[in-house]
Formats: structure tokens, sequence, C-alpha cells
């Protein structure tokens, strides 16, 4: 029988008030009722910020909540929380949204906390929680109960869990059952369920289920609430995370360990590449830039050691061979796979009809041993996406749009697999569809999944080379049973744009009530660094150069290509005379602005910047306010010097197209 816990330490409530906050830092107790209303939708990023990540050890734990936003304050300092002697955090609705980053509930347990409660977890934080040993729970009642110095029973922590989540709970985290597992100590139950239909991800789950220790896979069927082990067909990481599984991984299984299948794992330097440009005398005054190349040399070891395709910085400029998401789906993910890797938005590759889904360092870790991924079978959200997007109206303007709404918004798709369909799904392009299923992270889903059609077989024969045939199980069956359905009139969608803070502030451009000067204008990343994306600001611009438009002075316009495979595209297409022409800023492929780390990034608070990345956490993206677009609203933007559509620029008068080529000359 497990022993009862007791948490001897000091309760934090993560209140929305910065000065609630700072008196219990201060050495104040408070209620929960003088704590109201506490922090909702708290990212990772505000956990843990990301350059706070660039350690991956105890260090971690100087910097808990250092990012924390209550209305304009940061209230908490750097070693604040692990001197305050804090071991249970508490705060509101959708914990742990963002970054699938480990580092976060990581800080957390090496600042002293023991138990975090919330509202709603998001679903990779919550199983980096459990995967650590940091117990979660969404029971309030449990606060008086700890007050009291009552000692808290396992199975409170446990309940509601699947059957193989509460056995990892019980022993400590992943890692310790994996140890058991690999020794034949642990074993684990196979979903048995009577004959019945499935949906397209329920089918990829069930054929890819671990049967035994041989590596037997399939079963008949699985359904929402298994605990399952998956084999992969991809595992990956990059050098903000790989450095850190490797850590894990050698605490876990010895300092020899093997990785299983080195050839389905990959490595990519793509997160850090230009971090020795951007980094400021601040940062780098702590020291933080050693530490960040340190990451990318431990992640070479690894991969010299291991046998493991690495791709790394390109040998001829500063910059990398891309994006991890880009890659993945440009050179390896097909239909049908199971895909595993260490960031929120690895449901990129779910475009192409994989299961591709973020999970922590300690999954990868384990996953690099025993070849599996474990994984609770989610239920689907079916988002059907009725009528076409008008002209002018991307990808990018109908995820904005989602993410506004009430179903969304409220956390009713958390955890569920996100799967769209319809009439505006089959007329877009993979890279667009990629746009959909990337931002499923957004959305606070498990994963965003579009099943293959003839699209994708289009986008594997021109990206590939090669001719890829459709299985008649890739489909949903018709009568599969759905955890909840959107439908979406494309037909009446306009641009969308997203208000400074967080992703679902959405808000249609029509409706800005006042013009919005910028300062930087930023295209790139996983989202908006696509071939498709870079065609969209070639076309806003190249009407631009036509009509005697550059960008705007006093506006910086970046565009970061997603991969090398985008930047040759580009060129072959001759794009580059428009660009130059513009006077836009190209960078070589890389995350950079979009984690703050370059160019592209806010340096100054007043800063305003309108972007195509996924979320505009709190200083995602620097310390300035971050608009999300699409990549056209983007464009158009940097040519007026303030956030518009591109319909609206084209609209403009004579003499107001006039009067800004006055103040371009």
């Amino acid at each position: 029988m497990a022993p009862d816990i007791r948490f001897d330490g000091r309760l934090l409530f993560l209140s929305a008030d910065a000065d609630v906050v700072a008196a219990q830092l201060g050495g104040h107790d408070v209620q929960l009722a003088a704590a109201l209303p506490l922090r909702d939708q708290l990212s990772t990023d505000e956990i843990t910020p990301a350059w706070a990540c660039l350690h991956y050890d105890s260090t971690l734990g100087r910097y808990a909540y250092i990012g924390l936003k209550c209305a304009e304050r940061f209230p908490v300092a750097v070693d604040a929380v692990r001197s305050g002697g804090f071991a249970v955090s508490v705060s509101g609705q959708r914990r742990g949204k963002g970054s699938a980053r480990e580092a976060s509930p990581y800080a957390e347990f090496c600042a002293g906390i023991r138990l975090v409660i919330a509202e709603s977890f998001e679903r990779t934080y919550l199983q980096n929680c459990h995967n650590l040993g940091l117990y979660a729970s969404t029971d309030f009642a449990l606060i008086a109960r700890i007050r009291a110095g009552e000692a808290i029973a396992l199975e409170e922590f446990t309940r509601g869990a699947d059957a193989l989540t509460r056995r990892i709970i019980v022993a400590g985290g992943l890692s310790g059952f994996n140890v058991r597992r690999l020794r034949g100590d642990e074993q684990t139950d196979l979903p048995v369920h009577p004959p019945g239909p499935m949906t397209y991800a329920e089918k990829l789950v069930a054929r890819a289920v671990v049967r035994d220790a041989g590596g037997a896979v399939g079963v008949d069927r699985v359904m929402p609430g298994d605990g399952v082990f998956v084999r992969a067909n991809w595992r990956f990481s990059y050098e903000y995370t790989t450095p850190m599984a490797v850590a894990l991984a050698r605490d876990a299984f010895g300092q020899d360990f093997r990785v299983r299948d080195a050839s389905t794992v990959l490595c990519f330097r793509d997160h850090l590449t230009f971090v020795h440009q951007t980094m400021d005398e601040g940062k780098r005054a702590l020291g933080l830039l050693d530490v960040a190349l340190k990451l990318d040399t431990e992640q070479k070891r690894f991969c010299y050691e291991q046998g493991v395709v690495l791709h790394g910085e390109l040998p001829d400029r500063v910059g990398s061979e891309g994006i991890c998401h880009s890659i993945m789906a440009e050179r390896y993910t097909l239909p049908g796979q199971i895909v595993a890797g260490t960031d929120s938005h690895t449901p990129h590759s779910g475009a192409l009809g994989a299961f591709a889904f973020g999970v922590g360092s300690t999954d990868m870790a384990n996953a690099w041993v025993t070849g599996d991924v474990r994984l609770k079978m989610p239920a689907t959200c079916r988002i059907v996406l009725n009528g076409r997007l008008p002209a002018g109206v991307a990808a990018k303007d109908l995820v904005l749009h989602l993410l506004r709404l009430p179903h969304i918004r409220e956390g009713r798709a958390l955890g569920q697999v996100i799967e769209y369909c319809g009439e505006a799904v089959d007329a877009m392009n993979t890279d667009e569809r990629a746009t959909l299923t990337n931002m499923a992270a957004e959305i606070g889903g498990f994963t965003g999944l579009i099943a293959p059609d003839a699209e994708t077989l289009r986008f594997i024969s021109e990206r590939r080379g090669f001719t890829f045939e459709l299985e008649s199980w890739m489909h949903g069956d018709a009568d599969a049973v759905y955890g909840g359905t959107l439908e979406v009139d494309c037909d009446a969608l306009t641009p969308m744009l997203a208000r400074p803070g967080d992703p679902g502030q959405g808000v249609a451009l029509a409706e800005l009530e006042a013009p919005v000067a910028i300062d930087i204008a930023y295209g790139g990343s996983c989202t908006g660094g696509k071939r498709e994306d870079l065609e969209r600001y070639h076309e806003v611009l190249a009407w631009g150069v036509a009509h005697g438009l550059r960008v705007s002075t006093g506006v910086r316009f970046y565009l970061q290509f997603g991969s090398v495979d985008v930047r040759e595209y580009c060129e072959r297409q001759g794009m580059g005379e428009v660009f130059r022409a513009s006077g836009v800023e190209l960078v070589e492929p890389g995350c950079g602005a979009c984690i703050n780390a370059g160019p592209g990034a806010s340096v100054r608070a007043g800063q305003v910047t309108i972007s195509a990345v996924n979320r505009n956490f709190p200083g995602r993206s620097g310390p300035g306010a971050v608009w999300l677009a699409s990549p056209a609203t983007v464009a158009a933007s940097a040519l007026a010097g303030r956030i518009i559509g591109f319909a609206d620029l084209k609209s403009l008068t004579l003499g107001e197209l006039q009067a800004m080529r006055k103040a371009h000359a």
C-alpha cells in the first residue's frame, strides 16, 4: 500500500493580482478567497521564459514563475519561489498551455514545489508532471486539508487517471516505471474492446500499440481513455531539449545507455542558431551565451555517440538546415505514421495524415531506449470547415477565429485530437493544412490531424519525388464516435488578428478600433515560414513594388525561411528580386524570433510587432507587444507602417498611396 504524502511547505496562489503574489513571496500567507481571481491560461513561457530554459539542471529552480505576468507587472524575482519555502502552487484554468518544454514543471520541482493544483491542465504539461513525479490535482478541497497538516493518500492523485498513468504515478515517474518494464517486472494491460467503429486517430493508434517485449504491435481497437505504449516511426528533438533528455536517460538507464533503432531518431539545431547575434548584454553577463552554446555541443556529442542524424547549422552562413517541423513534413513524415517530438508544434506533421504529438524530455529519454512512447488515447474533436475560405483569407486567419470561439477558449477541446475535415480543407494545399494542425497546440489539443487524400499524395510526390499509395484504412469510420463537433462557415470569415498576450485574444481585422502603428514585421517560424507563406509575402510585396511602395520608414520587416528547401524554392521562383526591392531583411532558416532568440524579436517594451508566428504570450518574442496575423496581413502592414489587411491596402486612394510613397522616399 502506497504511503500517504505530506506537503510541509507553504502554499503559493498564483493570483491575477501582482500585490497578492508579491505579499506571499514576502512571507505573508493568504487565503484562497483573498487570492481570487487566480491566473488562468498560465503558459509555460510564464513558468519559465525561454532564456531560463537554457539551463537543464537544478539551476532551473531559481527561475520558477519569473515570467508570470499579472496585468502589466512581473512580481516574481529570481530565487523568490525557491527561497520562499513553497510546496504547493495553485492557479486557474488551462495551466501549462503553450510550449511542451518539460523545463517548466522541472523548474517548479527544483524550486521545492511538490504539488500543483489548477482548475484544468494542458495535456503535455500534466504528462510532464507525472513523468517527473510532480503531483497534480484539480481538487481545490485539498488546500484546506493541506493547511490543516493532513497527509494525503496517494490515491487522491491517481483518481481519474488511466491504469497506465496510475502505475507511473505510483512508480514515482515514467523512468522508474520503464526501468522495471525493461526488466520484465512491469507489464502493460492491452485494451480489449468489442468490435466497433473508430476515428482515423483511433485507427492510427490501434495499429501501433506495443503488444509485448518482443516488439509486436497492433490491437483490434482502442477507445478514449486507454493508456498504451505505441511504437514510434520517428522520434525527434532539438538542441533546446536534447541535453536534458540525455541527462535524464543517463540517470535512469546508465551512462552507457543506447538508443534503440537510431535510424528513426533525428536531432535538429534550429532554436538557438542566432542566439549569439541577439542575446542582450544582461543575459550575457549571467553567462547564458556560454550555456546556450553548450547545448549545441552536448547535442552534437549525443548524435555522434549514438549514430543519430543531426540536421545542423549551414556550413557557409549563419543559419540552420531548417526548423524541425518544417523538415519533418518536407522530408520524413508519411501518412499513417506515429511521430513524437519534444515540441508542442509536432502536430505540424498531422497535415500529412500522421499521428504526431509533442512530448517532454523524460518521454523522449525513455522513447530513445524503449522505441515506444506512452499516451492516453484522446477523444477526437471534429472541426468541420464548411464552404470555402474567401480570397485573401488564409488558414492562419481561420485558426485565430477558432481560438476565440467559446468551445476552444473555455478548454472544451483540451487534450483532444483536433481533426479537420470539410470542403474548405479539401481545397487547401498541405502547407496551409499544416498551419491548422500546427496550431492545434494553441487550441490545447493532443494533436492536429487531417486524413490523407489526393492532395497529400501530390505533396509527397512534389517534395519527395516518389509515389505513395494510400491504404484503405486511412480514414475515419462513418459511424465513429467523436468527443465533440464544431462546424464553421468558412464563407463568412475575414482576415483576423490576435491581440498581444495570447493567441486566443482574436479580433477581426475589420473590428480594429484604432490604427496600430508597428515597429517590426516578422514573417517566419514553422507556422509562417513554409512555401505557401513565402508566396503570400511575395504576392503582397510584388504589388507594393509595382505601386512604388517599400517597407515603411521606421519599420523593419524580417522574412525567415522555414528550411533550406523553402529558401531554395524561393530562389528558383525568383522571389529575391522583389524581396530586395521592398527593403526586406532576409534571414536564414531557424526558429529565432519566435522564441526571442533571433532577428525579428523586439528589444524594448514599447515596440509593437506584427508577426506570423503561432503564439504571443508575454515575453515570447521579446519585451514588446506582439500581434498575430496571417502572412499577407504581416506583409501589408510592413508596407503601410500600421496594421492593415492586403485588401484594405489595395483599396487606398491614389492620394493615400502617393503620401505613402513620399514617406518611403
